[in-house]
């Protein structure tokens, strides 16, 4: 009997000692599962400073592969189906697969899968897990915070840069013209002037959004209405230049709310004698001048889209594939010697890469993109947070100066694709709440 009792202790004793080792190994896992918008956010965060031309980061690489990891195991432990996220995912599924399916055919280089990642992967991740994780206003209102903060440090990054105070720019490899493009320009952690100037305009919407909502007044509404201007004027960019003040006269024309409105022409008189000021100076004046009468991208650009035409009728259907691609548009331009050739244009790109089928998976997706705002954000939406039925209408303009730019860059940013889609995602997890409420 003893020895029974003695076996039965040493087992129990056992027991205790893998239950609280396994509970200590799960106990992180926990907290994250927890706290999952955070790790959403902190992913796009690393995600901002992530360049294919840039210092190898692989942060944001393993915050994705946890953040993948904890929506999943959230789902199992709150026994809900993993729901895919309408019918924006499934265009986007289909790129995907048509992506990867080129990649694999490709020789395996470090940068065909970051921009796969960025194209592709990124968006359909970001977006599902938008869906399954901003549930909550709260959550709702942590994510309209990290696009403010984003917004405040883009825009001083930018401002430090043409004011010539580079030494509080951080962090540093942003000033080392041997990495990326656009030394010249305010480009920001993405190496690049177009997809800052992009995001810059992106975040500067929301940030106009949240002054209408009440979120932003006093002393943060007015250094918004100048510091935005002066920074989109930094990237020396005229595609950026030209989707800001698109964006701005379209909503201070169309919006329904008056205080948005108003913002706006702030924002466009402040943008004016922002304008004046630069150009006043020396330097400034004659940077923004050349800027303008500059030819040779356009010439440059002009060549590509034509020989980007002629190969899509060569193969129209399924596309000359990346390799082949790449190979075919060195021999057919003659002007230009470069080592590599892209097409600056995110459709012709998919034309000629992927084919029609290609580009008509891709117009579906941008077509469901609009479709995600046109629902509604509840019977009674609480207009003072964010994601209400005003930004709903904001929506188009938020898309079409996402795609203004896709037609003068290849959109491969994926911070920018991962804020685009996520707040596709945030919406249409909106629309499906609304449709139980209304069913119910």
């Amino acid at each position: 009997m003893a020895a029974v009792e003695q076996t039965f202790a040493v087992h129990s004793a056992a027991s205790n000692v893998i239950g609280t080792v396994v509970g200590a190994i799960l106990r992180p896992l926990h907290v994250l599962m927890a706290a999952p918008s955070l790790i959403f956010l902190a992913t796009l965060g690393l995600m901002l400073f992530h360049s294919p031309d840039g210092p190898a980061f692989i942060y944001d690489r393993l915050a994705l592969g946890i953040l993948i990891a904890v929506v999943f195991l959230r789902e199992c432990a709150l026994r809900e189906p993993l729901w895919v996220g309408g019918s924006v995912a499934w265009p986007l599924l289909a790129l995907l697969l048509l992506a990867l399916r080129d990649a694999l055919a490709q020789p395996y280089t470090a940068e065909i899968w970051s921009v796969f990642a960025a194209k592709w992967f990124v968006p359909i991740v970001l977006y599902i897990a938008a869906v399954h994780i901003f549930r909550t206003e709260t959550e709702v209102h942590w994510f309209e915070t990290f696009a403010l903060l984003a917004f405040a440090y883009l825009s001083l990054t930018s401002i430090f840069f043409i004011t010539g105070l580079k030494t509080l720019i951080f962090p540093r490899f942003i000033l080392d013209e041997n990495l990326g493009i656009h030394a010249d320009r305010a480009r920001g952690p993405f190496l690049q002037a177009v997809a800052n100037g992009l995001a810059l305009n992106l975040l500067g919407l929301i940030a106009l959004d949240s002054f209408r909502r009440g979120r932003l007044r006093g002393i943060s509404a007015l250094l918004l209405m100048v510091a935005l201007p002066l920074a989109i004027l930094a990237t020396k960019t005229r595609a950026v230049w030209l989707s800001f003040a698109t964006s701005i006269v379209a909503l201070a024309l169309f919006s329904s709310s008056a205080r948005l409105r108003r913002a706006c022409l702030a924002t466009l008189f402040c943008g004016a004698v922002v304008l004046a000021a630069v150009v006043s100076l020396t330097d400034h004046h004659r940077s923004l001048g050349e800027r303008l009468q500059e030819n040779g991208p356009v010439e440059f650009r002009m060549e590509i889209y034509e020989a980007g035409w002629e190969m899509f009728h060569s193969k129209p259907i399924t596309g000359w594939g990346g390799k082949d691609m790449q190979a075919e548009l060195s021999r057919r331009i003659s002007d230009f010697q470069q080592e590599e050739y892209y097409f600056h244009n995110t459709f012709l790109e998919i034309l000629v890469q992927y084919g029609i089928v290609g580009l008509t998976l891709y117009l579906w997706m941008i077509f469901e993109l609009f479709r995600v705002g046109r629902g509604s954000a509840g019977a009674h939406p609480d207009h003072h947070s964010f994601l209400d039925n005003e930004f709903r209408a904001l929506w188009p303009i938020f898309l079409f100066v996402y795609l203004i730019n896709a037609m003068f860059v290849v959109m491969n940013y994926q911070f920018v694709n991962g804020l685009v889609f996520s707040i596709a995602g945030m919406l249409n997890a909106q629309n499906r709440r609304a449709e139980v409420h209304a069913s119910g």
